[in-house]
């Protein structure tokens, strides 16, 4: 038997499959009367077992959506931060991959088209492309884009945690201290560029461009910006990395050209994502809670859904330096 459709709750209420829609999600400009029909067609369907339908008769689905660009090791992380704060709170968690079929700029706002008032009540944006995003539905944002944003945020203390990466760099003996940056279009990327350069001022260090690359915390943009970094005439005898995936890159592109970590060359990144101590040599790296800003946003996004108004609309969480291999005195 073939699962009932909007098109036959359309059919059997004798009303467009747009106005079924608008019956479904609440929106304005369908009549009372219509709106009891179509769930009476639905209800008559057998449409009930799905989210879909639960939604029609309560506007509630009880599940939170965590709205990511893709599946990598920050957003998995926290992730598992969300579904924690969640356990045992009457919500159900949907993780879903809005940039997945390659279109990765503004995935938040065709994802929430698709799946708030029907499939989700509420959710959280993890490093969204856009500034801010629209919807019927309380959302919050975990590492935010740049910018003023209309939206509550969680995010970890980036500047704070990139300038006690390249102090310690600069407190080794390092003066050609390397950078390879973030995603320029998050406000992370431009903390964490700000603390790099603020602790190279401090140290009376010129900044100097030559030993700036985008990673765009990506690792393969990561792997082309480090083999420009490390085969350019004046080579850096040191790198911060702006995320864990840019600084493993690295790690991979100079065992490649035969560069030595860390007696050649020291490397630190910023995340601590699991597999940064699981390497044959274990990465020098600036911690970030991923787990606790996902648990933060699930606590925002709670009490939204609960009608409550916020104390705090713009958490920032602390970070900290955890030293491993990577990271030695110049050569």
């Amino acid at each position: 038997m073939s699962r009932t459709t909007i098109h036959d709750v359309a059919a059997e209420a004798g009303v467009s499959v747009a106005t079924v829609s608008k019956a479904v999600n609440g929106r304005y400009g369908v009549a009372e009367a219509t709106v009891t029909r179509v769930l009476a067609a639905a209800e008559r369907l057998g449409y009930e077992s799905s989210l879909v339908a639960s939604s029609m008769r309560s506007r509630r689905t009880g599940v939170v959506g965590v709205l990511v660009a893709d599946f990598e090791p920050f957003s998995a992380e926290v992730l598992k931060g969300v579904g924690a704060a969640l356990h045992g709170s009457g919500y159900d968690v949907l993780a879903y991959a809005g940039a997945s079929r390659g279109a990765v700029g503004g995935w938040e706002r065709r994802s929430l088209q698709r799946l708030s008032g029907t499939l989700i009540d509420a959710a959280i944006l993890v490093t969204p492309t856009v500034l801010g995003a629209t919807a019927d539905i309380p959302v919050v944002a975990v590492d935010p884009h740049t910018g003023r944003a209309d939206l509550p945020t969680v995010e970890a203390d980036s500047r704070g945690g990139a300038l006690e990466a390249t102090r310690y760099l600069i407190e080794l003996g390092h003066r050609e201290v390397g950078f390879l940056a973030g995603r320029e279009d998050l406000r992370s990327a431009g903390l964490r560029e700000a603390g790099y350069r603020a602790a190279l001022a401090e140290a009376c260090i010129p900044f100097d461009t030559r030993l700036v690359e985008p990673g765009r915390y990506e690792q393969e943009a990561a792997r082309e910006a480090a083999h420009r970094l490390l085969r350019a005439e004046r080579r850096p005898t040191a790198v911060f990395a702006a995320n864990d995936l840019s600084a493993l890159a690295l790690l991979e592109v100079a065992a490649e050209l035969g560069i030595h970590v860390p007696d050649a060359l020291s490397i630190v990144g910023f995340d601590d994502i699991p597999e940064a101590s699981r390497r044959s040599v274990p990465l020098t790296t600036i911690r970030q809670p991923m787990g606790q800003l996902g648990a933060v946003a699930a606590e925002l996004v709670a009490a939204l859904m609960r009608g409550e108004t916020l104390d705090q609309t713009h958490v920032i969480l602390p970070t900290r330096l955890i030293p491993r291999a990577t990271t030695a005195p110049p050569a």
